[in-house]
């Protein structure tokens, strides 16, 4: 694994812990946590909610939830996640949150127009809130205590060195939420140190048939795409069922870790990942708003804490297989 360092990057060091507490509600498509068990922290309890822009069957939130609830355990932390993948959805589960008055708010920025104004509205509250994983240029500006999760224009700018290395001259980076600031900060990053051409392609992450199917038809249409650049998990299988169906021979890669594209990196299927630690970002969040309630303290000095990132490729497998199989990495 190499980790792509940067000046800014402030380094954080969690231990894994097993379990999680506390049970979510029934609003929107909130999420209940585990069973409760008892409590680690002799602190007073806390309830913490975080709300993400995820859509289903996305495994990169079942690793930030499995962090956060982790931290929860520890920390005596009733935890509720609810996600939406629509800015105003979002931004109503937030509200919701507000209603309850809970003690502390995690919350993406994917789209932070929509969001923005909501987070505005915990803070004016008196509830804390910290922002992970998407959007973190505008974290402060809103209020929030920090930002944690990676650059996600130096991740993209390593891919495209990364790229450069293996010789390739033609990359489609898949878009798989248009409007998500995030990914599109990736695509950029991996224009701006690429020495080949760079072309996006949007697809309907919420439905895998249709984004496998429109990576093929792209791949048999530009037979000069030698790279594809997947933001996503989940659609780094989409994209090697693709390849083969339109019988390319371009290179995979992928953003973020699961137990599918560890084993695609095994077999070789895919050349290499991302590796931006969600569970870290779940645990580190709900972790700093505890500290924040009970100690007064702020996480990161002001700037963003990183997570990330490292490219992770086949010589990494045997360290990681045990840990895709728990669902901790």
């Amino acid at each position: 694994m190499r980790i792509i360092r940067t000046a800014a990057a402030v380094l954080a060091v969690c231990a894994l812990a097993a379990g999680c507490s506390g049970s979510g509600g029934k609003e929107g498509n909130e999420k209940p946590a585990a069973e409760d068990a008892a409590p680690a922290a002799g602190t007073p309890a806390m309830k913490i909610a975080m709300v993400t822009h995820s859509g289903q069957g996305d495994t990169f939130w079942d690793i930030v939830q499995k962090g956060a609830a982790a931290a929860a355990r520890k920390d005596n932390v009733r935890f509720l996640y609810a996600a939406a993948p629509e800015g105003k959805e979002q931004a109503q589960l937030v509200q919701t949150y507000i209603d309850q008055k809970v003690d502390g708010i995690v919350v993406t920025l994917a789209k932070p127009e929509a969001v923005g104004d909501v987070v505005r509205k915990a803070v004016a509250a008196g509830i804390p809130v910290v922002t992970v994983n998407s959007g973190g240029e505008f974290s402060k500006d809103l209020g929030a205590l920090g930002h944690i999760g990676q650059d996600e224009s130096v991740a993209g700018e390593a891919v495209g060195e990364e790229l450069n290395e293996r010789g390739r001259k033609k990359a489609l980076c898949v878009i798989h939420e248009q409007g998500n600031v995030s990914l599109e900060a990736r695509c950029d990053g991996v224009r701006k140190t690429f020495g080949g051409e760079v072309e996006n392609l949007n697809v309907e992450g919420t439905n895998m048939p249709a984004t496998t199917s429109s990576i093929e038809a792209r791949l048999q249409s530009g037979r000069d795409i030698d790279a594809v650049v997947t933001l996503g998990a989940p659609f780094a299988a989409a994209s090697v069922k693709a390849r083969q169906g339109a019988g390319s021979k371009a290179e995979i890669s992928t953003f973020d870790l699961n137990a599918a594209v560890v084993a695609s990196l095994k077999a070789k299927e895919i050349t290499f990942a991302v590796d931006q630690q969600p569970y870290l970002q779940g645990y580190l969040a709900v972790d700093g708003l505890w500290l924040h309630k009970v100690n007064g303290n702020v996480t990161g000095g002001g700037k963003p804490v990183l997570t990330g990132p490292a490219l992770v490729t086949a010589e990494d497998v045997p360290a990681l297989e045990k840990l895709t199989a728990a669902g901790t990495r």
